[in-house]
């Protein structure tokens, strides 16, 4: 089984109702890093089935370009888990990137996941491991078992946070999911949640995603929020409308002046540990010293500014002797 994953770019997240065949259809055109097409809470009971249907036309059948391609399916409380694995991954599997299980609980849950879409893949002959795992914690035993639920397979790709089934796990008094429940005037009522989940996701070199904003046409509450995690290192959040999905790419990545000057650092430090710098382990940039933690903090943001698609606009001039 594969045991390194690449990153993908998942700023935004657009999900998408797999019994809506038209939205199935938009979603391919929109400038989404991700596109999760859907089995569970955006399909009516009745229609989880066909859902099933649309979604892997729509997989084999559209063109999604360089987007990342992941499925949620239903979880494992309910009867349908199992067979949306099968429907999905035995007829687009060669198309999919990703499956997202929901409600996720125990680090035993991930890997019942992880058996069964081995057994399906090998039993269709696609590659074993390929298909990533996306694990979301919608609830407070999740929350607890993050770190067994992030080491639990190496198919894991992302940790994600579902912010509205959560609220209702922990009997939150809120109706506006995101938002801070009323009464709480001090700090953000989430900081403690989001922290686990990217503690647990970086301990296992994991992508950490930010659930969704329902307030669909308030752009300026949604960047608001947004802004938060991805203040603490989020990769990116759900978007549910495609109004949201320029301000999340624009929200999850570097400015332009952030780019440059990590890159800046990363070849300021490079040149300075080297014989024609003079081997010095930390040195002056402009006002600025650097050193190995430097490198390491420019990687980040230079990682993220590439993933977006950033291009310098600036270039090092090594100091003349």
């Amino acid at each position: 089984m594969a045991q390194s994953r690449s990153l993908r770019a998942r700023r935004s997240c657009l999900a998408v109702p797999g019994s809506n065949p038209k939205m199935l259809g938009k979603a391919q055109g929109l400038p989404a890093d991700q596109v999760f097409l859907d089995l569970e809470d955006s399909v009516a009971p009745m229609a989880k089935e066909s859902a099933r249907g649309n979604v892997t036309a729509a997989l084999n059948e559209g063109d999604w370009g360089e987007k990342t391609r992941v499925v949620r399916v239903n979880d494992w409380t309910t009867q349908w888990t199992y067979g949306d694995v099968i429907a999905v991954v035995e007829g687009a599997g060669a198309n999919l990137d990703a499956l997202m299980l929901p409600k996720v609980q125990s680090a035993e849950q991930v890997v019942a996941f992880d058996l069964l879409l081995t057994q399906v893949e090998k039993s269709v002959g696609l590659e074993v491991g390929r298909i990533g795992i996306e694990a979301q914690i919608e609830n407070a035993r999740g929350l607890v078992e993050v770190d067994a639920i992030a080491g639990a397979s190496p198919r894991i790709e992302t940790i994600i946070f579902g912010p509205a089934d959560f609220m209702a796990s922990i009997n939150m008094r809120s109706l506006v999911v995101g938002e801070q429940p009323p009464g709480y005037d001090v700090g953000d009522a989430y900081h403690y949640i989001l922290m686990r989940i990217l503690m647990a996701a970086r301990m296992h070199d994991l992508q950490a995603i930010d659930g969704p904003y329902l307030q669909i046409k308030d752009l300026d509450g949604f960047r608001r929020v947004a802004g938060r995690s991805a203040a603490l290192g989020f990769d990116g959040k759900w978007v549910l409308h495609p109004g949201q999905i320029d301000a999340a790419n624009e929200v999850y990545s570097p400015s332009q002046v952030d780019y440059d000057h990590s890159e800046l650092i990363l070849d300021a430090y490079e040149h300075a540990t080297s014989e024609a710098g003079g081997m010095r382990g930390a040195v002056m940039l402009g006002d600025e010293m650097i050193d190995e933690a430097s490198r390491k903090m420019a990687l980040v943001v230079a990682a993220k500014g590439r993933a977006a698609g950033l291009t310098r606009t600036s270039s090092f001039e090594p100091p003349s002797q």
